[in-house]
């Protein structure tokens, strides 16, 4: 995998994990606006996640790196991310699925005791298209 690098998110936590993962899936615009994305289509998507925290757990991980990439993958990997119930009646852009991972990964990391924060999700569509999510401020 090549090196990137990605837009900082700024923060006070003394750690800063990062998780990059790669996952293909299809989906489609349905709004003629869309042009040729309103076709069913296919891209092989990159993400990246970065997570906060002061505190380690008891293996002394911010968290687990499988988890993310467990979270995503179950997720999104060869799906057709239309059917996924996330987007029944919300089109799954690149901005609504950056938006779905991060609320995936929040969900997981606030069953952790000791408190590490989604900070950002990278996602890019395609080698000229990305998307930075960074929740609701």
């Amino acid at each position: 995998m090549m090196q990137q690098l990605y837009p900082q998110v700024n923060h006070n936590y003394a750690f800063e994990l990062n998780k990059d993962i790669n996952f293909s899936a299809a989906h489609f615009i349905p709004n003629e606006k869309a042009g040729v994305c309103s076709r069913v289509h296919g891209h092989t998507y990159f993400a990246n996640v970065t997570i906060g925290g002061n505190e380690l757990d008891e293996m002394g991980f911010l968290v687990n790196f499988r988890d993310i990439k467990s979270i995503i993958n179950d997720t999104f990997d060869h799906r057709l991310m239309n059917d996924l119930e996330a987007f029944q009646g919300t089109p799954p852009s690149t901005e609504s699925v950056a938006k779905l991972i991060f609320e995936k990964i929040e969900a997981h990391l606030d069953t952790l005791s000791h408190g590490p924060k989604v900070l950002q999700v990278y996602l890019r569509e395609t080698p000229t298209s990305y998307v930075l999510y960074r929740g609701k401020r």
